[in-house]
C-alpha cells in the first residue's frame, strides 16, 4: 500500500491508500491517525466533515467498508 500525505487545517497528517477508489476516482477517503483516533473524510471535500472512530471500532468497520463495492 502507498500512501499519499497531506495535512488538514487540523494538524492532522491525512493519508489516501493506494487501494483507495480504484480507477474513477469516486469512492476515496483519507484517514488521519492519533493513538486513541481514527479519522476519516472523503478526499474530495477536505474541508468537509470527517467521522472519528478509537482504532477497536475502526478494526471492525474495515471488514464491512472492503465489501460495499
Amino acid at each position: 500500500m502507498n500512501r499519499e500525505t497531506t495535512v488538514g487545517a487540523s494538524d492532522l497528517v491525512w493519508f489516501k491508500s493506494s487501494y483507495s477508489g480504484g480507477n474513477d476516482g469516486n469512492s476515496c477517503f483519507e484517514l488521519a491517525l492519533t493513538p486513541r483516533t481514527v479519522h476519516v473524510r472523503d478526499s474530495k471535500d477536505v474541508t468537509g466533515p470527517s467521522l472519528t472512530f478509537t482504532p477497536p471500532t475502526w478494526a471492525r468497520c474495515v471488514p464491512y467498508a472492503s465489501e460495499a463495492r
